[in-house]
Order: C-alpha cells, then sequence, then structure tokens
C-alpha cells in the first residue's frame, strides 16, 4: 500500500498518443443509472489497472483469514442495498461458534452486580427496524478492489436501550462491547479477540444497535450470527460481530488488543498521512487508554466503480460511475480529475442523499489521448473531513486504447 501511495504522488509519465480527428462536444448528461442519450450503445467496461487478483464475490479462506469481497463494478443506482449472501466479510464465523439459539451475553464491570442477558428472552423480542447502514473494513484497498464495504436494512435493539436496565456506578465512563472471536487458522495480519470501547455518548451519538437481522432475515453466521454490533458511521472493525460480552468500565481503561490492530487504519496517533492508512501491530502504536481514542467515524469518501465505453452519434465516449459515502454531514460537492496535472471540474451527476448509505454519480469523460489515466476525487468543501481522499486512498487506473 505504501508503496503505491508514494507512487501516486509521482508524474505518471504518460505516452500519449493524440487523436487525429476533432472531436465534436456533446453537452448531454446522464445519471448512473441510465443511457447517456437515447441513441448510445454500450460497448465495453475498461478494467482498472494496478490491482491485486483477489476474487469476488466468493468466499475463500479459513478463520480470522476468511473473506469475501463484493464486486462493486455490478452496482446499481438501483440496487442499494447488499443482498445477505453478497456482504462482504471480513473474518469467517470461528469453527467453534456453538450453533444454539441460546444465547447470552454476559454484563459486568462496574454495574452494581453481574447480570445475563438472554438474547431470545430479553433482546429478540424487542428488535425493531434501524434503518439502512453501510458498514466499511477499516482495511478496504485496492488489493480487494475495494469489494469490502457493503449497505444493508438492519433489524435491531439500541445499545443505549440494553444499559439503562443496568445499575451502572457513578464512576463509570465508558462500555467494552466484546464478541466471540476464538479460531483455530490464524491470519498473519490479525489478531483473535474482537471488542472495543464506548464512550456512553458515542454509542448514543451514533445511535449503535446489536443486530438481530438484516433485510429482513435473521443474520447469517458470517455476518455475526445470532448478534452483531453495529455502529453506524463508524469502521466495520467496530461493529463487533458474535458478541457475547459487555462490561461497563472507567477512564483507566487500556486500549484492546483489536484496537491497537486497528489504530493507524483508523486514524489514531498516527504521524504522517501514509501512516493513517498502514496497519501497526506492535504495542507501542495506538493511545494507551481507550479514552483518547478518537472515534473510529468513516470520513467522506469516494470511488469510481466502473468506467464504461459507449458510442454515441458515431462518437466514443467514456462515463465514469462511482459512490459517495460517509462522513457526518451530507454532500454533492464531488470533484473530479483524471491526471495530476489537470485541473479538477465538478461530477456531472451527483445527487445529495443521507449520510447512512451511499450516493451513486457519475460523470461523461472524452479523454485527449490515449494512455494510462489516474482517476482522482476530491470534495471541495474545505470543511469536511476527507483523510482518505486527501492521500489519494481511492484513487484508480485505467488504460484508454482508444479516443
Amino acid at each position: 500500500m505504501r508503496r503505491w501511495l508514494i507512487a501516486g504522488l509521482a508524474s505518471l509519465g504518460l505516452g500519449f498518443k493524440k487523436k487525429s480527428t476533432p472531436r465534436r462536444v456533446v453537452s448531454e448528461k446522464s445519471d448512473s443509472s441510465a443511457p447517456l442519450v437515447r441513441s448510445n450503445r454500450f460497448l465495453r467496461t475498461v478494467p482498472f489497472q494496478g490491482e491485486g487478483d483477489h476474487p469476488l464475490d466468493q468466499f475463500v479462506g479459513k478463520g480470522l483469514g476468511g473473506r469475501r469481497a463484493l464486486d462493486l463494478s455490478r452496482l446499481r443506482a438501483s440496487e442499494m442495498i447488499t443482498p445477505n449472501e453478497s456482504f462482504f466479510v471480513r473474518t469467517a464465523a470461528p469453527e467453534g461458534l456453538s450453533p444454539t439459539d441460546k444465547w447470552t451475553i454476559e454484563v459486568g464491570g462496574l454495574v452494581a452486580s453481574p447480570a445475563t442477558i438472554a438474547l431470545d428472552e430479553e433482546i429478540a423480542p424487542t428488535a425493531e427496524p434501524m434503518g439502512v447502514h453501510l458498514i466499511e473494513c477499516a482495511g478496504n484497498d485496492r488489493d480487494g478492489h475495494f469489494g469490502l464495504i457493503s449497505a444493508s436494512e438492519w433489524t435491531g435493539v439500541r445499545v443505549a436501550k440494553i444499559l439503562e436496565r443496568l445499575e451502572i456506578l457513578s464512576s463509570a465512563t465508558a462500555v467494552l462491547i466484546s464478541g466471540y472471536d476464538e479460531h483455530s487458522t490464524g491470519d498473519p495480519g490479525s489478531t483473535p479477540g474482537a471488542s472495543w470501547i464506548f464512550t456512553f455518548e458515542q454509542l448514543r451519538t451514533a445511535g449503535a444497535f446489536l443486530a438481530t437481522g438484516m433485510n429482513g432475515r435473521s443474520l447469517l453466521r458470517e455476518h455475526g450470527h445470532p448478534v452483531r454490533l453495529v455502529v453506524p458511521g463508524w469502521y466495520g472493525c467496530c461493529c463487533i460481530k458474535w458478541v457475547n460480552r459487555i462490561e461497563v468500565v472507567d477512564d483507566r481503561a487500556e486500549s484492546t488488543e483489536h484496537m491497537k490492530e486497528f489504530a493507524g487504519r483508523t486514524f489514531q496517533d498516527a504521524h504522517g498521512p501514509l501512516d493513517l492508512l498502514l496497519p501497526r501491530h506492535d504495542d507501542g502504536f495506538g493511545p494507551r487508554f481507550a479514552k483518547d481514542y478518537q472515534p473510529a467515524v468513516i470520513d467522506s469518501a469516494a470511488l469510481p466503480l466502473r468506467v464504461e465505453q459507449w458510442m454515441t452519434d458515431e462518437e466514443l465516449i467514456y462515463r465514469v460511475v462511482g459512490i459517495l459515502w460517509g462522513g457526518a454531514t451530507p454532500t454533492d460537492d464531488l470533484v473530479i480529475r483524471f491526471h495530476p496535472g489537470e485541473e479538477y471540474v465538478p461530477v456531472e451527476s451527483c445527487q445529495q442523499e443521507t449520510t447512512q448509505t451511499w450516493t451513486f454519480w457519475s460523470h461523461t469523460w472524452r479523454p485527449e489521448a490515449t494512455g494510462r489515466y489516474r482517476i482522482q476525487l476530491r470534495i471541495s468543501d474545505p470543511a469536511i473531513s476527507t483523510r482518505r481522499l486527501d492521500v489519494g486512498y481511492y484513487e484508480r487506473e485505467v488504460d484508454i486504447k482508444e479516443i
């Protein structure tokens, strides 16, 4: 990742071949799902270059290394919600996970008395619709074609409602939520033990909930069945699967191993823009105490999904289709360019939506020459945080061979 990002700061060094005949300018715009004009003809999708060979829409690996990446190139504006079977997977269901329906969540720490919450008696009966929310893995990158991201319509119970049932001691300031994470098959890039510490205010503001269903069905095992945490707007590493313990803690609670693993990817205690995106696993990285962690929220981000080649009125044109997501404030101030030396221009079609899922956008592109291009996106509003966009994290490259 570091090599690609550093290389992305240098010139593309394009070997252009100029088009021999003048282009006729066409001014029609399109949305992200309809043809540009009625007379056009779709030719093909131009593949992205310099990305990994990770398979899409199929499960690979086991245990901590189990993955399924969504094929984003197939997304359409009319299909905002990801089917359960296609929803991305970052960690496979542990082999020792009990299939029993008698799931319980142990509650302890700074409470008047420990308790055991029976899922089927105290949570499932009160589950209600929680709306559509997007989850993105903090390690979502071009090696997996950025496929570790999905959106679902969830059912569950607010964590705040569960905490209201407890007699919490006055010294308590935060909540540790843990999940069953014991695997016989490890992963060299991960540490077993999924748990995250949140302040009461973070859980309330985000509207965090314990999910028991997605898209009108029970959770699948790979997605945390029978119960998982969803923290809207936060990275997937905070959305603990197979939740089995809630512990109330105070400001002396140290960050968990899980928090340390994802410290760099969630922008904790970084020393430079590239370090924000690189995983660190040594004990010295990231704040020592959980209270010093910043909220692991997803900044506003944008990604090209595909580059389509069209023939319209005897002119060869390209259409870039993508998604915009994340951030606390909805925005449509998306700009695009195809070479580091160019000026950014507003994306043609980008409708402002809510922050809970993704917005589709599209842009008509007429390259002046053949060669390799880098699609770069920015949000023009300086008040909106875009840390990953700022370092080119979601940039993608294409080779244009016809103009």
